[in-house]
């Protein structure tokens, strides 16, 4: 009774605030052969639903899926059952224009269905799915530069309602374009919570079915990132992790059962722009798989995500062989931002440190280092060429830590974040680390960004092209102040600086040259 009770709760939920998609839904699922259908955004999602057989396992016995066509063009997608006999399939058109599709079965009832929509231009906001740009970089499918400032929350759709929407409420008010989470719930310090939802059939803690998946834990997993989606942050979906101890036990299924979940997951969640594949977190610390396994892992996201979606796989201490074709750019833990150079040239993809360590007070040594120095590693990876991750760990009497449950923000970092963030995107989108110029960024004749991390330097020597005229502003990254500097600049020149740390000094082609 309790379990149908929540099962109803959550579908309206879900459904909540999108009737014209429900709408859609049953025209398919009733009406047979759809036709001409709603129109859809490019890199919006489109959805067809169908009633099938609900006897045996229909996770397991049942294959479903559909070729959507344009033109030459035809794009194979797999479906999923979505409980209650439902099938459905999902797919995030990456052009605009007519569309087609056709669905094929080993059911009669399910084989064969047709139908068609119209892609429109996307809306304000939309911007595509983040992709890799020039080697090093990141940019939306429309082109627009992206520039990661992530954060991360493991668990924090495993929480209380009332927690996630405060979570939710407190990212509207962030900085951060990106936030890692987890697919499954954590038990380890801090994480000891049962989650409303499991995501499998079975009977907590350990008696689960791993052939048949709980829709209701899916679809809550499906509307938060669709939340998300909404204030523009990327869900960096982490799909296996080590923080089970034995509780669960979701990082001991066997391989059946964990290609089976992959696939399941890649099925529901690729149509969504805003997903990005973490393999996993600390893959090197889940003893109960090999390498071999991560390895058969990635290529399962590579054949099953029609999208290329970014994918990556984060370590502890060993690094992932970043050069396999499925891995999109560099996860890592590392406190030192100028290692980025040295990993930049080796791996020859984006690189992120995801973990630098948390601005926070727990005794862990992960998680006690202090807003300036979190807020430097921002600074001082962006200009070595790479990017950065946050995360808070502030004791709590009920253990309610952001980088764990979410909730609120306690720290000062993220408005000094924020405040990175403005000077970053008002940056040309071709800057770079520029060569011989230590601790520089930007384009050169055009723009120099110079950052002195703790250094508390008096005078700053810089050299720029003896006939262009730049104009310069001091930038105190920790009281998030510029200060014009009068005159312009050219040639070799010291500029003065005030005597303390975390300063930045930007540089500016004048308009007059």
């Amino acid at each position: 009774m309790a379990r149908a009770f929540y099962r109803n709760l959550n579908r309206q939920k879900f459904f909540a605030g999108n009737l014209l998609a429900l709408v859609f839904a049953a025209t398919l699922m009733f009406g047979g052969s759809p036709g001409l259908a709603r129109d859809v955004e490019q890199w919006g999602v489109f959805e067809a639903a169908f009633n099938g057989p609900t006897n045996g396992n229909p996770f397991v016995d049942v294959d479903f899926s559909a070729t959507f066509q344009q033109g030459d063009k035809r794009v194979n997608v797999t479906g999923f059952y979505d409980g209650d006999g439902v099938y459905r399939v999902r797919f995030m058109p990456e052009t605009t224009g007519a569309w087609a599709f056709r669905t094929h079965s080993d059911r009669p009832e399910l084989d064969g269905k047709t139908g068609s929509f119209n892609a429109i231009p996307p809306s304000a906001g939309n911007h595509g799915p983040v992709r890799v740009r020039d080697v090093y970089h990141f940019a939306y499918a429309d082109g627009a530069p992206y520039w990661e400032i992530g954060t991360t929350c493991y668990a924090w759709i495993h929480q209380p309602e009332s927690l996630q929407e405060q979570t939710l409420k407190t990212l509207a008010a962030s900085p951060f374009n990106k936030i890692r989470m987890c697919v499954f719930p954590k038990w380890m310090v801090y994480n000891r919570t049962e989650p409303e939802f499991y995501p499998f059939e079975g009977t907590p803690l350990t008696n689960w079915d791993f052939t048949k998946f709980n829709p209701v834990f899916f679809q809550h997993l499906e509307q938060r990132i669709l939340d998300l989606q909404k204030l523009g942050i990327q869900a960096d979906v982490i799909l296996f992790h080590p923080y089970d101890e034995g509780h669960w036990g979701f990082d001991r299924m066997g391989a059946t059962n964990d290609d089976r979940y992959l696939r399941y997951v890649i099925a529901r969640l690729s149509a969504y722009r805003n997903v990005w594949w973490s393999l996993a977190n600390e893959w090197d610390f889940v003893k109960t798989k090999t390498t071999n396994d991560w390895e058969r892992f990635g290529e399962v996201i590579q054949t099953s995500d029609p999208y290329g979606h970014l994918c990556s796989i984060h370590q502890q201490k060993r690094i992932f062989d970043p050069s396999r074709p499925w891995i999109t750019h560099v996860s890592l833990q590392d406190d030192n931002p100028e290692d980025a150079p040295k990993y930049l040239a080796q791996f020859k993809k984006p690189l992120i440190f995801d973990e630098c360590r948390y601005e926070g007070n727990i005794p862990e040594g992960w998680g006690d280092i202090t807003a300036e120095q979190l807020v430097g590693d921002f600074w001082k990876t962006f200009v070595e060429g790479a990017y950065c991750g946050h995360g808070e760990t502030y004791l709590d009497s009920q253990d309610i830590l952001w980088w764990s449950k979410g909730g609120v923000l306690h720290g000062e970092s993220p408005a000094r974040l924020a405040f990175f963030k403005s000077i970053i995107e008002a940056a040309p989108s071709a800057g770079r680390p520029l060569g011989g110029r230590n601790i520089c960024w930007g384009v050169e004749g055009e723009y120099y960004l110079i950052y002195l991390w703790n250094r508390q330097h008096g005078i700053q020597p810089v050299t720029l092209p003896d006939n262009i005229k730049f104009k310069a502003e001091i930038i105190d990254t920790w009281n998030m102040t510029k200060t014009p500097l009068p005159g312009t600049f050219s040639g070799h020149t010291e500029i003065p600086l005030p005597t303390r740390p975390w300063l930045a000094l930007r540089l500016t082609r004048c308009s007059e040259n």
